[in-house]
């Protein structure tokens, strides 16, 4: 434990004798800075000692208490110095012990609560318990309105999922059930009847239908093609009041559920108007329990904001635009990125969803619409594409610190890695997916998972890599993603890719104030530092003292955001 000296603990504790301010610099960067005030009134809300406390702050790592003033840490040091601060006034709470860390935050990860409560279930292990989950919406559903359900991966899946499986759910309703990766979707026939859909269709520009060693369409169709499937059939239809609850609701529902894992913010990635509203509707209902950090699709949503004048860095400490979403290539878990070799055994390259040219142009409307560009690249290809198109616009249009994204930038190699660290891009890779998805690993072969959510390479590089679920096609829970990162092992204990394994200091940082640094936000959360948000979390035990197999199994018993605690409910 490092001790700090009176006059370190007085710099400290000097946000005290004032309150804070919000400054916002050009960049959309937020600054939190002290404004001298009367002293009446500045005792601590909160006071926690007794605590393990890592605050991935490089200038003390590690203390024993901190404290908490309008919504902000104003001391962080020993127990000693910290609980003299104390009034009759100021709520204590002793950790005994536990671990306590800055809140974490996911980058990349698309948090509705829709899909949890409403849709039907794929995440099942038997192709039995899918055909009964729809079976039994299909029974409640006119006949030629779709049924459809979410959170598929055909990977758990006891047996491969076809088409006529899911003609023996229904013969008269179009079937659609989607991978939870988002990039794939498996149809039965009535569905392609309807799509006009049929053997001798060709595969469309950024699309595939997938077909059985005979040539007939098997079901499952990914990226662009999946398309046609939206212009056909009815669908269960909704009032703008209906929609907005369900917006409400689901939100609320997965705020909790964010919360108890330890995550205090997050980065949702493709935010369209109903989301906002959701965000919005929630808050202001007192429902919202996490930070967001918006990436507006770059559709008509996108279109909106330009018209408005609203530009990355709007909002406030729980609500801000945090840049443009677009997505140039297929999915990781559903083996279509596009890569410079193919899939092990294959002939297949993965699928394209843009070109160069549309990449470039939606990058110059964006930069110079002073938005931050993130764009969903994969693959080797793909990320190269991006780094091109970001490169030719920061040369024709500088602008300091812009760090533009690189969303999962999942397979890299040296080359990638320069140039990204040249220009300052911030890359998003899967946090979770090496333990989580780790039978897919197998197509891509050991050499590539070497380079694949290469956390370590990245922090080689002077790369502030931070961690992100994409949720709903990763897990989203934290010690999962620290678990996984540090280990690099699968559910059977396959090892993939060990040279990127980072220690459990690291995994913290790319969980914290690698987090906050992607959206420009260091300087206000991150770590347990004097002058930031005050958001923590409390764990039953410390990751770096535990076998790191079990780490996913760690407990988180509280959750603080802005020094309110948001989890466990009702504290």
């Amino acid at each position: 434990m490092k001790k700090i000296s009176r006059s370190e603990f007085l710099g400290y504790g000097a946000a005290l004798a004032g309150g804070f301010t919000v400054v916002k610099s050009g960049d959309g960067q937020v600054d939190a800075t002290t404004q001298p005030g009367p002293r009446a009134g500045a005792e601590p809300d909160l006071i926690v000692f007794n605590a393990k406390v890592f605050t991935v702050d490089p200038a003390m790592p590690r203390a024993e208490a901190f404290a908490v003033k309008n919504s902000r840490f104003v001391a962080v040091g020993s127990a000693s110095d910290v609980r003299n601060m104390a009034t009759p006034r100021t709520r204590q709470i002793d950790a005994q012990q536990a671990t306590v860390t800055p809140g974490f935050i996911d980058t990349h990860c698309h948090v509705s609560g829709v899909n949890e409560l409403y849709a039907v279930n794929a995440n099942v292990r038997r192709v039995r318990e899918l055909l009964a989950n729809l079976r039994q919406k299909a029974d409640k559903t006119p006949a030629g309105q779709w049924v459809t359900a979410v959170m598929f991966d055909d990977t758990k899946l006891d047996v491969p999922l076809t088409r006529q499986h899911l003609d023996e759910v229904s013969k008269e309703h179009p079937i659609a059930v989607g991978h939870r990766g988002g990039h794939t979707s498996w149809y039965n026939t009535k569905a392609f009847d309807l799509a006009g859909i049929t053997t001798a269709t060709p595969d469309p520009d950024h699309g595939r239908f997938f077909r059985d060693a005979s040539g007939a369409l098997n079901g499952r169709v990914a990226e662009q093609a999946r398309n046609v499937f939206g212009k056909v059939g009815t669908r269960e239809t909704f009032t703008p009041e209906q929609q907005r609850e369900r917006g409400r609701s689901g939100m609320r529902h997965i705020s909790e559920l964010l919360t108890a894992a330890g995550l205090t913010s997050v980065h949702d990635a493709g935010a369209d108007r109903d989301r906002i509203l959701a965000y919005e509707d929630a808050r202001a209902n007192g429902e919202l329990r996490h930070r967001a950090c918006f990436l507006v699709r770059g559709d008509s949503t996108f279109a909106g904001f330009k018209a408005a004048g609203i530009h990355y860095g709007f909002g406030d400490d729980w609500l801000r635009v945090g840049g443009v979403k677009y997505g140039a290539d297929g999915s990781a878990s559903e083996r279509t990125m596009r890569m410079s070799t193919p899939y092990v055994g294959t002939t297949d390259y993965g699928i394209l969803t843009m070109t160069q040219q549309e990449i470039d142009e939606a990058v110059e409307d964006a930069h110079r619409h002073n938005f931050r560009v993130a764009i969903h690249a994969n693959g080797d290809v793909t990320i190269d594409m991006v780094l091109k198109a970001y490169e030719a616009v920061l040369k024709k249009y500088p602008r300091p610190d812009t760090r533009h994204r690189i969303e999962h930038c999942s397979l890299v190699n040296p080359e990638l890695l320069r140039r990204i660290k040249a220009i300052g891009a911030i890359p998003t890779p899967f946090w979770t997916y090496a333990h989580y998805h780790g039978e897919k690993w197998k197509e891509y072969g050991p050499e590539k998972m070497q380079w694949m959510f290469a956390h370590k390479s990245f922090l080689d590089s002077g790369i502030p890599v931070p961690g992100a679920s994409d949720y709903g096609p990763g897990p989203f829970e934290p010690l999962m993603a620290i678990q996984s990162m540090v280990t690099r092992k699968d559910f059977s204990g396959n090892v993939w890719g060990p040279r990127q394994r980072v220690t459990v200091d690291e995994a913290l940082t790319i969980a914290t104030l690698n987090g906050a640094y992607a959206s420009h936000e260091e300087h206000q959360k991150g770590s347990i530092t004097a002058g930031k948000l005050a958001d923590f979390v409390m764990l039953e035990k410390d990751p770096h003292d535990t076998n790191p197999d079990q780490i996913k199994e760690i407990k988180v018993i509280r959750t603080v955001v802005g020094g309110q605690t948001v989890y466990p409910k009702g504290e």
